[in-house]
């Protein structure tokens, strides 16, 4: 079972901040892995998210880079080959053009040039400027669209799309079990989930390898995952990968979405799937990365999620998909999400949910090191 991938997938990461002196110090990268020359100075699972930048900006795989003897083997990840060097070079370009033309900051990055090649394109490509336009959306709402609604009437609808104000704010635990399906693997797992106001949540996947573990517990959070699939059994969570785990915490209570963050706004309409939905950004604090959430402008339900994690080499984008909303005592609830982020995509299905239920404080102590199957 892929469970590198499973990291991020159950990490939905970029909700709130919480303060330094709560967080445990985590292990840098050169303290798990060897051979590290220029990405020193962050922690294991950052240095494992810039891997997954340089694989979405040019498009290759693991072993691509690496050798092929790597992917059995974490201490092979450390031998050197000709494409690492040439990484090390253009990290060292990058930072030079930014500290040079940008004030030191990171305007340019691997995917500027690379855009999911190896080799950046030098010669225009006349179908691409004659063919059909393709519109992006800009990674930032820089203001409030004329026109849109204000934050504070999307959230309205949403809250009333649910179930209503009461019957949400009424919800205090949930536990839910249903099937976890990680990137280019075939088979489904069984996934629980526990969930308990305020902000606490534990999610586990059973693979055939061991238990994959997400706990976050209003404060701390951690992941442990097996140790064939990761290089840290046991590895705290800190920085945007602690506020990932708060982010999924704080929706699942969906009364608080709208006072976990601040500086709301609305963007221009956009479409997903054929359906328009509402675009609304907000932020954990001045300076810090945005978060946007899409809501069907007709049902007024979530449907989309992305938020960024910053690396040394650029901001990754994570995306959560929300469907097959149903209703549990009174209150829908998505039983389906897809994630996709660098390191591919996973989907989780539900096939129960129980709302109210007693949940111990134990669900969300830090996991134990996964025991081998």
């Amino acid at each position: 079972m892929k469970f590198l991938v499973t990291w991020s997938a159950l990490s939905l990461v970029w909700w709130g901040s919480v303060a330094s002196a709560q967080e445990p110090k985590p292990q840098m990268a050169e303290e798990v892995f060897t051979n590290v020359q220029l990405l020193r100075g962050i922690p294991v699972k950052e240095f494992m998210g810039t891997m997954g930048f340089f694989a979405a900006a040019t498009g290759m795989n693991c072993v691509q880079c690496h050798v092929e003897e790597s992917s059995g083997s974490w201490a092979r990840y450390a031998d050197d080959t000709p494409l690492k060097r040439t990484a090390r070079a253009m990290i060292g370009m990058m930072n030079a053009i930014n500290k040079s033309y940008f004030g030191g900051r990171r305007v340019v990055t691997c995917y500027s040039c690379h855009r999911g090649g190896t080799r950046p394109e030098v010669i225009p490509d006349l179908a691409v400027q004659y063919g059909e336009p393709v519109l992006r959306e800009p990674d930032e709402i820089l203001r409030q669209a004329p026109g849109a609604p204000s934050a504070d009437q999307v959230f309205d609808k949403y809250i009333q799309a649910l179930g209503g104000a009461q019957r949400v704010a009424g919800l205090t635990s949930f536990t839910a079990q249903g099937s976890y399906q990680g990137y280019d693997d075939f088979e489904k797992y069984p996934v629980e989930i526990y969930a308990k106001a305020p902000g606490q949540r534990t999610t586990i996947v059973h693979g055939d390898s061991g238990d994959s573990t997400t706990t976050y517990n209003g404060r701390a959070g951690w992941m442990a995952a097996p140790d064939t699939t990761t290089p840290v059994p046991v590895l705290p969570l800190t920085g945007d990968d602690l506020a990932g785990a708060k982010v999924e915490a704080e929706l699942s209570f969906p009364a608080r979405v709208k006072q976990a963050l601040n500086d709301w706004r609305v963007g221009l309409p956009t479409t997903i799937d054929g359906r328009d939905v509402l675009v609304v950004q907000g932020r954990t604090g001045a300076g810090r990365p945005p978060l946007k959430l899409y809501f069907d402008a007709d049902s007024g339900l979530l449907v989309r999620l992305v938020r960024y994690t910053d690396t040394p080499v650029g901001s990754i984008p994570t995306q959560i998909d929300y469907a097959d909303y149903r209703d549990v005592s009174g209150i829908k609830m998505a039983f389906k999400w897809t994630t996709t982020w660098t390191d591919g995509r996973s989907v989780t299905e539900l096939s129960s949910v129980q709302m109210n239920v007693p949940v111990g404080a134990g669900m969300f102590a830090q996991p134990a090191p996964p025991s081998k199957k």
